[in-house]
């Protein structure tokens, strides 16, 4: 996937649209062109609070790479609800409203967060105005007290430290057409499920799953998170880059939210600059990097939608699924 035998023909690269295992690789430039005529709806000060830490995200960006897709995804939504309505003509049903759901993948720091945020207020303005929610799979995390009690505080993000069968369970429960369905509440800032806190989604035309490990498979006789998605993306990036992205918004975290007090890593804010790194590339490499490698990179290829970053987190090119 890394190499691109157009690379150095500007020309070549701009055009590019290769098949490769079941995908269609496109250059940055081919994809920018699928665009069309969908409206740019975001202003730079809404981009602006949308931002992760450290997410260089432009306009641009949005206009080249998030417009085009989109533009897909209306497409993808349209087709998904006629389907939909030629299965309950066959059955003879009354017409029920089937919610799409959208998985998003990929590592800690890879910037998977600020594509969902995005993706949920760019939807959410579709002229046909869908009612769009946004849920984390950091809030199916087992509490902290569990993780201890387990023995795998040290592998939090890992698949065996969510609720599995909570986060399918929920899923499966808004795909049916439940009115309301809740999920726990996870705050980055503690580090911990918030005790009685909940997040109530409301039967949604959309629904956006955002996490590490959403496209994992689910063990034999089981159902995965992902066989209830209708489209999945996986952000991807080079492992070197991640780590950099990791240990620069480590510092930015370091010198803002660290500093709070009900912070769990307020200890953090009193390093100094080289032992926060340190201490930072130890987790990357321990923890982050790990998982990147054993569980969530692995998963890539089950997504319908790569987008390839390059260091300066611009995404460089798309891989788009056929079959």
């Amino acid at each position: 996937m890394d190499n691109d035998p157009t690379e150095g023909r500007p020309e070549a690269r701009r055009y590019a649209a290769r098949v490769n295992n079941g995908y269609v690789e496109l250059s940055r430039e081919r994809w920018s062109e699928l665009r069309k005529n969908t409206p740019l709806t975001l202003t730079a000060e809404e981009l602006e609070e949308l931002r992760g830490v450290d997410d260089p995200i432009d306009l641009t960006e949005v206009t080249d790479i998030y417009l085009p897709l989109t533009r897909l995804l209306n497409l993808h939504f349209t087709g998904s609800k006629q389907r939909s309505s030629v299965l309950s003509a066959f059955l003879g049903h009354h017409e029920q409203r089937v919610p799409y759901i959208l998985g998003i993948a990929g590592s800690v720091a890879v910037g998977k967060s600020t594509t969902a945020r995005l993706l949920h207020t760019l939807l959410a303005r579709w002229p046909e105005h869908p009612h769009v929610e946004l849920v984390t799979t950091d809030s199916f995390l087992f509490p902290n007290a569990v993780l201890q009690a387990k023995g795998i505080m040290q592998r939090k993000g890992f698949p065996e430290s969510y609720d599995r069968r909570a986060l399918v369970r929920f899923v499966a429960e808004v795909k049916a057409g439940a009115a309301e369905v809740r999920t726990p509440v996870y705050s980055h800032l503690e580090y911990d499920i918030v005790p009685g806190a909940h997040q109530v989604v409301k039967n949604p035309d959309i629904l956006i799953i955002e996490g590490l490990n959403v496209l994992q498979p689910a063990p034999p006789t089981s159902l995965a998170v992902n066989d209830y998605f209708d489209f999945s993306i996986y952000v991807d990036a080079k492992v070197e880059d991640i780590r950099d992205w990791y240990v620069e918004r480590f510092h930015k975290l370091r010198r803002t939210a660290f500093e709070d007090p009900k912070s769990y890593f307020r200890h953090i804010a009193e390093l100094s600059y080289e032992e926060a790194t340190d201490f930072a590339v130890k987790v990357w490499r321990d923890i982050n990097e790990r998982n990147l490698i054993e569980n969530i990179a692995p998963t890539r290829g089950r997504a319908d939608l790569v987008l390839k970053k390059g260091p300066d987190h611009a995404v460089k090119r798309v891989r788009l699924r056929r079959t």
